[in-house]
């Protein structure tokens, strides 16, 4: 093999992501997802986006905010994490927000009650130890962190840190009817931070402390309701194809009995089976007219909406899709993780792609380089981009497989004398359309990101 020949594709099928474990060291390895405050020891369930994952993250939230407010009946909001302790008291997260929680004094453990067998439960075995009558008996404990606005710090001055952002949507929703002179039916999209105290976070950015919503609230006239959706429910799972993950990992899990929330007319999550199983992925939700109606019950503000064309006024119900963008953001880690036992790459869309095209000189000699950096600066203009001059050609396709850039463009001697580069296919290690004119570099990739899959 060649300095300029890319590795031999093995005959063998990929294999996919089995052990969460894997996926959390590769991706503080590459930069992806730090441990929070990792050198005081971490603390427990928070985690900061390095360079590469804060790109995947905005692409995941762009790819969201295009779906949504590309769309006329669909507006956007950025409501503030405080807001009025009255928002939740009629929310009804002050009073009804808890998980039932046990510890065992023996271990030391803490669960949530309704996750624990309940066979054990009621025997009073501790799910960690084995320790019979080490558990305590159930209390409830509030999810929500609270903290204190202003300079008393009592109970007049209680505030709490938002555990959803679909609240601040709700109490503006006739600021912006209004506003933008929108007619039921009709959206508002938010992308913003939770918080919730989780008695038992883990499985890495799944299930965190602190996390990020992306929301969108359908209004629109009663009666409508269940067909609407219907709509957005087949509209959110066919976001989660085009970007990329597989049909056999995604499936609907409906809600009904005990698990359907006393508000809700229907509620279906989508799942996507990560390494530790089927879990919720988004949720897609009837709320009814149970929120407006309780905001306008504990504000005595009219929250109802004014039909022109039929004369009525009602308070509208609402579809919600809510999806948190750490899961999805991790969904698409999950199915686009492939490892053939030589080599590791993310298989992911490359409109997700935290770089989308990397640029190698062959060599650091003949000009080569310096014809690399101006390309790679050309390139930065239409896409987001990188270099590498270290080691191999194949060791630095490695190292871009290893972050998920579907194209690497490499300058060689041909290049000096010719204008024309080679243009490797991230997945199938092959080059695309032989010799590509530098000129046309930019078309070419646009038109492989823009056809991708078909």
């Amino acid at each position: 093999m060649t300095e300029n020949e890319a590795p031999t594709k093995p005959a063998g099928p990929p294999q996919d992501l089995k052990d969460m474990n894997v996926l959390v060291s590769l991706c503080k390895q590459r930069g992806f997802v730090f441990p929070s405050s990792e050198v005081y020891g971490g603390i427990n369930a928070c985690w900061d986006y390095g360079p590469l994952g804060i790109e995947l993250k905005r692409n995941v939230k762009e790819r969201w905010w295009r779906a949504m407010c590309d769309r006329d009946d669909i507006e956007g909001l950025d409501a503030a994490i405080l807001m009025h302790p009255r928002v939740w008291e009629a929310s009804g997260h002050v009073a009804g927000f808890v998980d039932p929680l046990v510890d065992c004094k023996e271990c030391k453990s803490r669960f949530r009650a309704d996750k624990i067998d309940p066979e054990k439960l009621k025997a009073n075995v501790c799910p960690n130890c084995g320790k019979k009558g080490a558990l305590t008996e159930p209390r409830n404990f509030n999810l929500m962190f609270k903290t204190h606005m202003g300079a008393l710090e009592d109970s007049s001055a209680i505030v709490y840190l938002r555990p959803e952002t679909a609240q601040g949507i709700y109490v503006n929703f006739l600021n912006v009817q209004q506003s933008s002179r929108q007619k039921i039916p009709f959206g508002i999209a938010q992308i913003g931070k939770a918080f919730r105290n989780e008695i038992t976070p883990g499985n890495f950015i799944f299930r965190t402390r602190e996390f990020e919503q992306m929301e969108m609230q359908y209004f629109v006239k009663p009666g409508t309701d269940m067909e609407w959706f219907e709509k957005w429910k087949a509209m959110r799972i066919q976001w989660h194809y085009d970007n990329g993950l597989r049909k056999e990992k995604l499936r609907f899990h409906q809600h009904a009995g005990g698990e359907l929330a006393h508000y809700a007319k229907a509620a279906f999550d989508i799942e996507y089976e990560f390494p530790i199983g089927w879990s919720e992925l988004e949720g897609v939700h009837n709320r009814t007219d149970f929120d407006l109606g309780r905001h306008q019950e504990f504000s005595g503000k009219n929250l109802q909406y004014f039909d022109e064309a039929a004369k009525e006024k009602y308070v509208p119900y609402i579809v919600e899709t809510s999806v948190g963008c750490d899961r999805a953001l991790l969904a698409v880690l999950c199915d686009s993780y492939r490892f053939d036992g030589d080599r590791t790459w993310f298989q992911m869309h490359p409109a997700l792609s935290p770089y989308k095209v990397a640029v190698f000189p062959l060599m650091k000699k003949g000009g080569m380089s310096e014809y690399a950096e101006k390309l790679h600066t050309d390139l930065k203009k239409h896409f987001r981009c990188t270099t590498d001059d270290a080691g191999s050609i194949g060791k630095r396709y490695r190292r871009q497989d290893e972050i998920g850039t579907p194209f690497c463009v490499t300058v060689d001697f041909d290049t000096i004398e010719k204008h024309t580069v080679t243009l490797r296919h991230r997945d199938t290690m092959e080059t695309i359309g032989g010799r590509v004119p530098v000129e046309k570099l930019v078309d070419v990739i646009r038109d492989q990101i823009e056809n991708w899959g078909r």
